[in-house]
């Protein structure tokens, strides 16, 4: 997800100024725990979005011995914006796999053990398993809700990946027998003027003899 519309979201649902807006999106999420947002990175896109003309800034005079700070409201042009990012679908990543691409090199340079990638990878999902399902215990369904939907999603999404390491278990011998991918290397550059295929040198001859 573009963390840029949840900025823009966040900040129409009321003005707010930088450090509120990060707090907000780090409730939204449950915290940074599961997804932290670093301070840089909201005003980077704070500073954006006025670039873009989708939010646009006033001073706020604080409270009590608070410095002064910016606060932001959407625009027309950033509630169009947002209109448009909430009525288009979410275009899924699955393909852009770290751990797929971790065991393809493993493979094609020969310096790792498939098996031993797997073990490591399945131990790795079973402790996030195990920190995810604590971490959804802790809430309470009456007024959490939301937050259990989404540790409800990455629970699934480990058990999926749990079950696609046993199926990369199971076939990893016929993968290692077939030949692993290799690109098409296509010569860079076109053909001299002139040039368009070898020259028969008997052709060559009796031109000159002409």
């Amino acid at each position: 997800m573009s963390v840029r519309y949840a900025v823009l979201g966040l900040i129409s649902q009321k003005p707010r100024h930088g450090y509120e807006t990060r707090v907000a999106f780090e409730a939204l999420v449950g915290g940074d725990v599961n997804w932290e947002v670093k301070p840089a990175q909201i005003y980077t896109t704070l500073d954006r979005l006025e670039e873009s003309g989708l939010v646009k800034c006033s001073s706020d005079l604080g409270e009590g011995d608070e410095p002064s700070r910016r606060v932001y409201e959407i625009t027309p042009q950033g509630e169009a914006a947002l209109q448009e990012w909430l009525s288009s679908g979410v275009a899924p990543q699955h393909q852009r796999d770290e751990f797929y691409v971790k065991l393809i090199i493993g493979l094609v340079s020969g310096r790792a053990d498939p098996e031993r990638l797997i073990q490591t990878q399945r131990a790795l999902l079973f402790q996030e398993m195990h920190a995810v399902t604590n971490q959804r215990e802790g809430y309470d369904a009456r007024t959490e809700l939301a937050n259990i939907l989404l540790l409800d999603k990455v629970i699934m999404h480990l058990e999926a990946d749990l079950r696609w390491l046993d199926m990369i278990e199971v076939r990893l011998d016929a993968i290692q027998q077939q030949p692993l991918p290799e690109p098409q290397i296509h010569r860079r550059g076109r053909p001299r003027k002139g040039k368009t295929g070898p020259i028969d040198p008997a052709s060559q001859e009796g031109t000159r003899q002409a």
